[in-house]
């Protein structure tokens, strides 16, 4: 090992140990970089910073001027104006009219609800915080078991970092150079195996243990036909963008343009009929917590650009890259090591900024496990295209970081739900999400076993 790559060590040691800390992402990212940097120059004479700190100048620009990056703060605002027009009310409210009267009704409409809402949302952190304040009064009210409640909605929070659209998906096609709407269509089947599974995994249990759902949801008729009707509104918004996605009508950022247009339409338009819609102080709280989140993310890429840098020219990337190809380990055996490693960076490191720090050390080892040769690497270790490649690494990629949200010890959604029912136990609410990561691990292995679900329908459209 050289000098670089030691120093280079140090710098990535460093940044895991800031993220842990909780050191906001952008900045433990920005200080690992720059300091890396002039660590390097100080022992390196060819390495220069000077020339490095010139790229300041541009770089945020750069980052901010991207046009497949404009859609992020738009599908941000989506997310915000939906929260505020109680679309996510709305959505729970419909599902429990449909599947309350079921036993473990309430807990599969707070599943549906979570799945819709991280479908226009696109944050697992913001799905688990909006529909825990929406649905938990509810499973608290029926006398759910604390365990079954606070399980489901940490678990379910989680389907909004792949249902698309997706923040986390466009990162990702942006960092390998892959297309985003191929990334959007592949995440759809295995998106509904997930809210599937889950929907099993709470009706197997409230059979098995009759105790944990003693109540039904039953709605008098002119209640349960209001909720249904409001849920008609909300399942065309967010159908017409996923679907108008899918079949290419257009591309993610018209699509999420016309999903702030139609939210801001329709959140105004139910004052008409007295409904509690959007307001111009909603509106305005919206967009300035559109402009807090895109630019913490904006910084986040910043950062992952400036400690990109370094890392390269420590050769971190290349070496791993190297290594890898050099050992003869299996190519299957690689690309489970990874994963493993991703579910346990993800107990403490938020996805966005384990997918901007991970996924360029990982991509590069995919590529080169057969000597460098992409086309060759792709179709003879997995038997996929070098395009198939990007989009099945990816869709398993934002799904073990789904895991992490709910690993122990410090799997986040667990903390955001935990926080919402401070009288639960937070090993109770552990407890119950085991079961859903069971489920989680089996999705895992059957994506890894039989690519061709993830690749069915960019298949179809190709």
């Amino acid at each position: 090992m050289g000098e670089a790559e030691l120093i280079g060590l140090i710098g990535l040691g460093l940044l895991f140990g800031l993220l842990i800390l909780r050191v906001p992402v952008g900045l433990a990212m920005t200080l690992v970089g720059i300091g890396g940097m002039f660590a390097l120059s100080l022992a390196l004479p060819h390495v220069r910073f000077g020339p490095y700190l010139m790229q300041f100048k541009s770089l945020l620009w750069t980052n901010m001027a991207s046009y497949d990056l404009s859609v992020v703060p738009l599908f941000v605002f989506m997310g915000y104006l939906a929260s505020h027009a109680n679309l996510s009310r709305d959505l729970f409210q419909g599902m429990n009219a449909l599947m309350g009267r079921v036993k473990g009704g309430v807990a599969i409409s707070a599943i549906g609800a979570c799945a819709g809402f991280g479908a226009v949302c696109g944050s697992s952190l913001a799905t688990a915080s909006t529909m825990g304040r929406v649905a938990l009064p509810e499973l608290r009210r029926l006398n759910y078991s604390p365990r079954l409640a606070t399980g489901t909605l940490a678990a379910g929070g989680t389907l909004g970092i792949l249902i698309p659209p997706s923040v986390a998906l466009v990162i990702y096609a942006v960092i390998v150079e892959a297309s985003i709407i191929e990334m959007f269509r592949a995440a759809v089947i295995p998106g509904l195996i997930a809210v599937a599974a889950f929907i099993a995994v709470i009706a197997i249990q409230v059979r098995l243990n009759p105790a944990l759902a003693p109540a039904t949801a039953s709605l008098p008729k002119e209640e349960r036909n209001r909720a249904l009707l409001r849920l008609i509104p909300v399942i065309l918004i967010f159908g017409a963008i996923i679907l108008g996605l899918g079949i290419g009508l257009f591309t993610p950022t018209p699509a999420a343009a016309i999903g702030v247009f139609v939210i801001l339409v329709y959140g105004f338009a139910q004052r008409l009929w007295g409904a509690e819609g959007l307001t111009l102080g909603k509106t305005k709280d919206a967009l300035l917590e559109t402009a807090v989140t895109s630019g913490m993310i904006y910084f986040i890429l910043f950062g992952a650009e400036v400690v990109k840098g370094f890392f390269t020219r420590a050769g971190l990337p290349s070496g791993l890259a190297d290594w890898a190809g050099s050992s003869g380990l299996d190519p299957w055996v690689v690309l489970i090591a990874m994963l493993i490693i991703l579910i346990i960076l993800g107990c403490f490191m938020e996805s966005l900024a384990m997918i901007l720090v991970m996924v360029p050390f990982f991509w590069p080892v995919l590529v080169d496990l057969n000597g460098g040769d992409y086309v060759t690497a792709a179709t003879a270790a997995y038997g996929l295209s070098a395009d198939e490649l990007k989009i099945w690494f990816g869709i398993l990629t934002l799904i073990v970081v789904e895991l992490g949200l709910i690993t122990p010890p410090v799997g986040l959604n667990v903390f955001i739900i935990n926080a919402l029912a401070k009288d639960v136990p937070m090993v109770e609410t552990f407890k119950g999400v085991m079961p859903f990561f069971g489920m989680e691990i089996l999705r895992v292995g059957l994506l890894l076993l039989f690519p061709a679900i993830v690749l069915f329908i960019p298949r179809f459209f190709g």
